[in-house]
């Protein structure tokens, strides 16, 4: 029988946690008394592993959230359970934002997927949106540049709604370029805060500007992030991998199911983690659908859409 504390915060305030797991087992779940009850026969023995799982963790101090909850049944619906605690005890933080909030790997995915980064010079991040592939390569790339591995970060999108040609658009080129590129300058500003960011982007230790201006370039002591990626051909592709310099480090990411590209057109990342697959110092990382970290209900989303 857990402590009462523990018992609280299985439930959650006003039963929160309780009405996801009905939810999800498709069963009433009744608590009272430091006890819950299970009407559905079905859902007994998972949930009852759920919540030891559960009380594991807590007992052991590790403070859970909401999204712990959803991914810890998941875990236990893929029979992922034998290294959770060692998982939740041994997670390290990669850097701590200016508010001070540690950025640690949050699934087994992400884990896999920062080890990847850091002992591969490049790597594919595949997977649906709201998985962390790109903000855990921004903030792979700023703990780098801290560290001094790097002396520069590179950040790129195809702007594909432009057509790659932002010359009709009103404004400098910044102006031009930002509206495709904001969700790269949030992650640095978590990082590094606003001010730091601009003062980097000004000295020109940070960069970042759509994939059209990648020709042409060799790219030395630099992390290179290709977000959007599947949104690239394979000529685009080409060019971007073969900008890499020596002492570089390069990250593509991208989700191959939402491609805006004509129909005619074959996505390079598609192309190139069939063509490079295989190869030393090349990762390619695959989220899956239950590593998804954003509100709840975005898992429900992908898994009627994928239906």
């Amino acid at each position: 029988m857990p402590s009462p504390a523990i018992y609280q915060q299985i439930l959650g305030p006003h039963d929160k946690h309780i009405k996801l797991y009905e939810r999800l087992f498709d069963t009433p779940i009744r608590a009272k008394d430091g006890a819950i009850y299970i009407d559905k026969a079905t859902a007994i023995k998972p949930l009852e592993h759920l919540f030891d799982v559960i009380v594991t963790l807590l007992s052991a101090g590790i403070p859970l959230k909401d999204r712990d909850y959803l991914y810890l049944n998941e875990l236990v619906k893929h029979a992922k359970t034998p290294d959770i605690l060692d998982f939740y005890e041994s997670r390290k933080a990669i850097l701590h934002t200016t508010e001070g909030k540690p950025i640690v790997p949050l699934t087994f995915s992400q884990n896999d997927y920062l080890n990847k980064l850091k002992h591969n010079t490049l790597v594919f991040g595949m997977g649906p949106a709201g998985t962390g592939k790109t903000y855990l390569a921004v903030m792979h790339a700023v703990a780098e540049l801290k560290k001094g591995n790097v002396k520069k970060i590179l950040l790129t999108r195809p702007a594909v709604e432009a057509g790659e040609n932002l010359g009709f658009l009103p404004g400098d080129l910044r102006e031009k370029i930002d509206p495709y590129l904001r969700p790269l300058y949030d992650a640095l500003y978590d990082a590094l805060g606003r001010a730091t960011v601009e003062e980097y982007i000004d000295k020109g230790i940070i960069e970042i500007a759509p994939l059209a201006y990648m020709r042409g370039r060799t790219l030395e002591g630099a992390y290179v992030i290709l977000d959007e990626a599947q949104n690239t051909t394979q000529g685009q592709m080409k060019l971007f991998l073969t900008r890499m310099g020596v002492d570089s480090k390069m990250v593509v990411t991208g989700d191959v199911t939402q491609t805006d590209l004509p129909k005619n057109v074959s996505s390079g990342m598609v192309h190139a983690t069939d063509l490079l697959k295989g190869i030393h110092d090349i990762a390619i990382h695959t989220f899956d659908r239950f590593d998804v970290i954003r509100h709840p209900l975005i898992q429900v989303i992908l898994e009627r859409y994928d239906a």
